[in-house]
């Protein structure tokens, strides 16, 4: 069973990416963890304007977030009837990060899926400020859906690598899964100005190879010195369903989402980015709301 968490400011950004990941799984036999974490809402309420009304705003913020949740779950019930999906819900006073590293590490989360962006839907910014948090600080793979995308049919998937990172065979699991389910095509791209690998190139480069055999994935070579500019064009070029970037040290999703402020991301985001975080997870005892 795959364990996806679900991460819900209850904007219409956040659900369309769980209604994308309920359709996008429906093959699959799912437990799903609805997670609105309230700290920050909290804070930010407007009638907190004093320690005297702390408890009741917070009773308040607490019992809407307990509300929505329940409400939330109703309607993926009513769309989503599907047999093999299970359905929980966290409401918790935190930040999304914490809850989400918790729940992660507790629940030994497969995927987390979200939208790009929240409640602040700026078009000038690729990902909204939660969105970059998760895929910066939680050790999990994030599945981030563009506001507007509703094909759920990888056909296509495109995975570049610079082949530095060796790669863990459970995230590469989840590849295989979601590639397995939709027949996809896969193209391995790598983008240099050195087409010769270094023997840990060779090396990792044949991890691939072997975890993805199955799919006969594609291997090519991009002689340039823009990495984001190169994906981008090949993603438009060739008819890309889903962009998937390990997210690690001196990997290419790195260079392009943490050197720079989050408005300096050079690539266009118009479909889905699976981006694999290679963390190890455990699993222990959590409490929980189940219908």
């Amino acid at each position: 069973m795959l364990t996806i968490l679900l991460p819900t400011d209850f904007s219409s950004n956040s659900k369309a990416a769980i209604f994308y990941a309920l359709a996008l799984f429906k093959s699959q036999k799912v437990a799903f963890y609805f997670l609105h974490a309230y700290q920050n809402e909290f804070y930010d309420h407007d009638e907190l304007i004093s320690r005297a009304v702390f408890d009741d705003v917070l009773d308040s913020v607490r019992n809407q977030s307990i509300q929505q949740l329940e409400a939330l779950r109703k309607e993926v019930e009513t769309n989503y009837p599907y047999p093999n999906y299970h359905y929980y819900t966290r409401s918790a006073y935190s930040t999304l990060i914490e809850e989400a590293n918790q729940i992660v590490q507790e629940k030994n989360i497969d995927l987390i899926v979200m939208g790009t962006k929240g409640k602040s839907d700026e078009n000038h910014i690729v990902f909204g400020s939660h969105t970059f948090q998760v895929l910066k600080y939680v050790k999990c793979p994030v599945l981030a859906i563009p506001a507007t995308y509703r094909s759920t049919q990888l056909k296509h998937i495109l995975f570049p690598t610079n082949y530095m990172h060796r790669y863990k065979q459970r995230e590469l699991t989840l590849l295989n899964t979601l590639a397995l389910q939709h027949q996809s095509v896969i193209d391995v791209l790598y983008v240099s100005k050195h087409a010769k690998l270094s023997i840990r190139q060779e090396d990792n480069q044949a991890i691939l190879k072997k975890e993805l055999g199955s799919f006969d994935p594609n291997f090519y070579t991009a002689n340039a010195g823009k990495v984001a500019q190169s994906i981008k064009k090949y993603i438009k070029n060739n008819a890309i369903d889903l962009l998937v970037m390990v997210n690690t040290q001196h990997s290419f999703l790195e260079d392009m989402l943490f050197a720079s402020t989050i408005d300096a991301v050079s690539i266009d985001l118009a479909i889905p980015l699976l981006a694999l975080q290679n963390s190890t997870r455990s699993i222990t005892n959590l409490k929980e709301t189940k219908r």
